[in-house]
């Protein structure tokens, strides 16, 4: 019995822990993914990625930021540098290279010049 009750609570700690590691809601229509605090939204449209980043939905600044995308599609992969868009973005001139099947690692540099890397999968 005490084994049947300590499986029952570890598979609910792991379900609890399961309910509460969620990704932010997309705010522009894109894929958000989560890294330490901070929330990051890669929105792809018209041949530029655009990475949004929050720290609990609060815009974060990237005037000073920096980074690279690598892309990963089939056999192939690209780096292209991010730059410092408008307000919290980084955008990057991907063209078709991020679409479906795409994995995508942003290495985001904070204008602090701390740093970071968030994983992407396109479907």
């Amino acid at each position: 019995m005490k084994k049947l009750m300590a499986l029952i609570a570890f598979s609910l700690a792991i379900a609890g822990g399961q309910v509460l590691a969620h990704e932010s809601p997309a705010k522009h229509g894109g894929i958000v993914k989560s890294a330490g605090d901070m929330s990051f939204e890669l929105v792809n449209k018209d041949g530029l990625t655009t990475i949004h980043v929050d720290d609990h939905g609060k815009a974060i600044p990237m005037a000073g930021g920096s980074g690279t995308l690598t892309v990963l599609k089939g056999a192939e992969k690209s780096e292209i540098p991010l730059t410092a868009g408008a307000g919290n973005t980084l955008v990057a001139k991907t063209g078709d290279k991020v679409g479906p099947g795409a994995k995508v690692v942003a290495a985001i540099v904070f204008p602090d010049k701390s740093a970071m890397s968030v994983r992407f999968s396109i479907k």
